[in-house]
């Protein structure tokens, strides 16, 4: 397993309210990545208590989850970012200043020859397989529901004017719906998680692109963050690349 990561701050952003964890334990392989949102400091604080949360209830708990099936992987994911909510939610409800502040939050964890996700909001995990790509997550956002009743399409919902509304994240109510997805991994697949900073400025086909022509994934990643940045470079940017190699 090779893993790439890399985030920015983008052209015009302040502060980096994204965050992420790529694990670096070869008996815990955990990718994160999350985007925060809140006045004042509360989308970077959301971001990183959401992100901090889950590695800890991983550090914690995983070790102890005696039937390691699949379905049992599943609910401990959806548990731990249930968990994260929860810190998330208390936060903002116990300080002012953090009064609703969120986060997106994708997912990736391997185990039992499967990728596992987890996922809220609109931070994307994509699957880069047999020179295809396919976006594994599904965006919770206001656009995509316009997507979804044919009212626009993809590409109109790209250049959309509401298409940062987000219908669903982590840490706004006391309790939160988690998607899970999982499917078999394979040699020589990547699996990317990234934020809409990335995916609002750069096509799926430019993300195909540069991992089939780059050997080094770290390489197609910062060639990634400076194609988003050249076309307006409007928000953080954060990606992680985790490449299955053939053993």
């Amino acid at each position: 397993m090779i893993v790439a990561a890399l985030t920015d701050i983008g052209n015009v952003r302040e502060k980096n309210e994204d965050y992420y964890y790529a694990s670096e334990e070869k008996d815990l392989p955990l990718f994160i990545v999350a985007d925060g949102m809140g006045g004042h400091n509360g989308g970077e604080v959301a971001s990183k208590s959401a992100v901090e949360a889950i590695v800890d209830y991983f550090k914690k708990n995983y070790f102890k989850l005696h039937d390691k099936e699949i379905f049992s992987i599943e609910g401990f994911i959806e548990k731990s970012i249930k968990y994260a909510n929860k810190v998330v939610y208390s936060q903002a409800c116990s300080e002012c200043e953090l009064t609703g502040m969120g986060t997106t939050l994708t997912l990736l964890f391997f185990a039992k020859n499967r990728f596992f996700v987890g996922h809220i909001g609109d931070s994307r995990a994509y699957l880069i397989r047999d020179n295809h790509i396919k976006q594994i997550t599904e965006d919770h956002s206001f656009v995509e529901e316009l997507v979804k009743m044919g009212k626009i399409t993809h590409e109109e919902a790209r250049v959309h004017p509401q298409k940062n509304i987000i219908t669903r994240a982590l840490g706004v109510d006391e309790d939160v719906k988690v998607d899970i997805f999982h499917d078999t991994v394979m040699p020589e697949d990547i699996l990317l998680l990234c934020t809409d900073g990335l995916t609002n400025l750069v096509t799926d086909q430019q993300i195909l692109d540069e991992f089939t022509k780059n050997e080094d994934i770290n390489t197609s990643c910062v060639n990634l963050v400076n194609l988003a940045k050249a076309n307006g470079g409007y928000d953080n940017i954060t990606l992680i690349a985790v490449k299955e190699v053939t053993s």
